[in-house]
């Protein structure tokens, strides 16, 4: 009797054990979860506010184009150059200025050789050869652009793709220059060929280190099966960005010779990529989404190589598109007609500056030299459209405009409107349609949104990429929409899968907590450096609830403050713990605090702090802008470039800067005397200018 009874309190112990283990475990798995999607949120959160940065940087460079007035032609000449240059070359001098075959391949060169038409031969050479790190020539990279170029400009802007003809057909999302992954994906799932269809939803490059071998591949078998390869241009095929994510700064690197000319047909390729793929006439696949306002109508019908960067479409507000256009002294250069439109002569005669208004009213005199130099921007313009058209053969889109004047004439700012929303837009779970604030453009689309475009259009399903997702993909919207992105490790070292694989080796054999844990780490040392780069402003906030100046604040107030500067919509009291000690009674001497971020950031960069502090908030910006002035990408800009660009920022910044003072800078900071200023140079110049500031703030308070 004994032992039955002893047998069934074992049992209870043991499901009583059984059931403490499972909620342990549970509680664990929860807790896992919980860090994984802090640690999610605050790459993301770091990731967009740096996209923000992008187009704040672009506006901030419209707004000095409207503002600032040239004081003579070699001004003009800067900013016209700076601002507007690359918007095109004639065909004839595109094709003489990277013309390939003046290019010798010596006999000591080793690496793949290219001759066209392209054979599948050509390109398990060239995969062979990005295995064992070899570097393609630059006379075959520019033979390889000039037929990638030739063949883009005869597709429609939205590709056509049928499964009648091929087994499959295989959608990849982000590669984002990890090679590693576009191997893996040709591994798990087989080359293009005639059998195996591929759609490539665009951000090849960027971030990555390998984004130029991408582009090489894909470009090599899109020649080679023209209609089983398809590639859609995403947000980031955009010299613009690539001045900020990298892709600039590698061709540079791995072609110093050539890498200038190889950039310009880049460019010049990319803004001949169609903007979407049709599957079956069912499945649209498009890299960011759509809003409520796109048209696949009007989107194939775009001219869309003139959007050689969708940064530089936008066109500030008017009051009345239809207004008159008129000359400063009142004649009228072209009157709107019946239609409320303007007309303006076929072919442009160039025009003549109208007398200057007088020095003494700067207002009128600004407004002339703006005036003065857009129209003439302009008159060039059209002199380049009218000379292509006639020299270079018919596009495809330019057949389908001329089948279509009696249509619709879309303004350029509704055209760039649509190519901005599908780059760089992304869904949304609720209703409606709403400008992308975190992104800083396209827009967020509800799924309402999602129904009505596919409703219109006959349409299944929406294929887009643009996101990073753990998993490498996720459905929503009723799963009527599906996020593919292909780049594993995106983050760190396990922090996500591609959409068919594990791209890392690494991860493999790293357990769940210590994936985890490795990614939280990247992602706290990520979150720490924007909380440095902002100590000054955290100062200002944190003295906001500190009345008596006790240096001390409550923890909810911390989160609070911190909020309100970084703005980044991060849960700050989960992740306090991370980020600041504990404090017994509750309390946070925010000082001290600061002083252990700083000493976190020193021991990496040994410069002053409040500079350092300056540098870190303001390093990605001022490397795109020293890219921008540097138009020959040569990690050089002159002292003529360096003196207009410190003219048009300290009109900007209200700094009295004489050309004597802005002389004193520029040698001031040439330490090796060369001539030029390289990027080091460039931010010492940032640092005198802000320490100026500082000073001239510092007699202002003491008057």
């Amino acid at each position: 009797m004994g032992t039955r009874q002893d047998i069934h309190l074992l049992i209870l112990i043991t499901f009583k054990a059984a059931v403490l283990i499972q909620r342990w475990y549970r509680r664990y798995v929860a807790r896992l979860e919980m860090r994984r999607r802090c640690t999610w949120r605050i790459f993301q959160s770091i990731e967009y506010a740096c996209e923000q940065d992008q187009i704040k940087l672009h506006n901030f460079f419209s707004y000095l184009m409207d503002n600032f007035t040239p004081s003579s032609s070699k001004e003009r000449d800067f900013i016209s150059r700076m601002f507007i240059s690359g918007e095109s070359f004639k065909e004839a001098e595109l094709e003489k200025y990277c013309d390939y075959e003046s290019l010798e391949v010596p006999e000591s060169y080793t690496g793949p050789h290219l001759s066209f038409p392209l054979l599948p031969d050509h390109a398990t050479a060239l995969l062979e050869a990005f295995k064992q790190k070899q570097q393609l020539h630059p006379r075959y990279v520019l033979n390889l652009l000039h037929e990638t170029r030739k063949h883009l400009k005869q597709l429609p802007n939205i590709s056509h793709v049928s499964t009648c003809y091929s087994e499959e057909v295989t959608v990849c999302g982000d590669l984002h220059g990890q090679l590693d992954d576009l191997f893996l994906i040709f591994y798990k799932n087989g080359l293009p060929s005639p059998s195996k269809s591929y759609v490539f939803n665009g951000d090849f490059v960027d971030r990555g280190k390998q984004s130029l071998e991408i582009l090489i591949i894909l470009f090599t078998f899109l020649l080679i099966y023209p209609k089983e390869v398809h590639l859609n241009r995403g947000n980031h095929e955009d010299h613009m960005v690539n001045l900020r994510y990298g892709f600039t700064k590698e061709v540079m690197q791995k072609y110093k010779l050539h890498g200038k000319k190889i950039l310009k047909m880049i460019q010049n390729v990319f803004c001949w990529l169609p903007l979407a793929t049709l599957i079956d006439q069912k499945v649209l696949v498009i890299h960011g989404g759509v809003s409520d306002t796109t048209d696949l109508d009007m989107l194939e019908k775009i001219q869309r190589n003139k959007f050689i960067s969708v940064l530089r479409g936008k066109r500030r507000k008017q009051s009345n598109r239809n207004v008159e256009i008129k000359e400063i002294n009142g004649e009228s250069q072209a009157e709107p007609d019946s239609a409320g439109n303007v007309t303006m002569p076929s072919l442009p005669s160039q025009p003549r500056p109208t007398q200057a208004p007088s020095m003494t009213n700067r207002v009128e005199f600004s407004r002339w030299v703006r005036q003065t130099v857009q129209e003439q921007i302009e008159w060039c313009r059209k002199l380049v459209d009218i000379s292509d058209s006639e020299e270079e053969e018919p596009t495809y889109s330019s057949l389908v405009s001329l089948t279509d004047l009696d249509g619709p004439c879309w303004t350029r700012q509704e055209e760039w409107k649509q190519i901005l929303d599908i780059l760089w837009s992304d869904p949304m779970s609720q209703e409606g349609c709403r400008e992308n604030t975190v992104r800083g453009g396209g827009c967020y689309f509800g799924p309402d949104v999602t129904g009505k475009i596919l409703e219109k259009y006959n349409l299944q399903f929406l294929i887009r990429s643009h996101e990073c997702k753990q998993e490498g993909y996720e459905f929503c919207h009723n799963r009527k929409v599906l996020t593919i992105f292909s780049a594993s490790n995106y983050y760190e070292i396990g922090s996500n899968r591609g959409a068919y694989y594990q791209a890392n080796k690494t991860a493999h054999t790293l357990t769940m907590t210590q994936r985890i844990s490795r990614v939280e780490e990247s992602a706290f040392r990520a979150l720490r450096e924007k909380l440095f780069a902002h100590t000054s402003a955290l100062i200002s906030a944190f003295k906001g609830y500190d009345k008596d100046n006790t240096g001390r604040i409550t923890l909810s107030n911390w989160a609070t403050a911190v909020e309100s500067v970084l703005r980044l919509g991060l849960p700050w009291r989960m992740l306090r713990p991370q980020l600041v000690r504990s404090t017994a009674d509750g309390m946070l001497e925010y000082k001290s605090w600061l002083d252990d971020l700083a000493m976190e950031q020193r021991s990496q960069e040994h410069i002053q702090s409040s500079l350092l502090e300056v540098i870190y908030r303001n390093r990605s910006n001022l490397e795109t802008i020293f890219r921008i002035i540097d138009r020959d990408h040569s990690g050089l800009i002159s002292f003529e470039e360096f003196r207009q660009t410190w003219k048009l920022f300290s009109s900007h910044m209200n700094i009295e800067l004489t050309d004597d003072g802005i002389n004193d800078l520029v040698r001031s900071i040439d330490f090796n005397k060369d001539g030029n200023i390289d990027f080091n140079e460039f931010l010492e110049a940032f640092r005198l200018v802000k320490q100026k500031l500082c000073s001239r703030a510092e007699s202002i308070q003491v008057e």
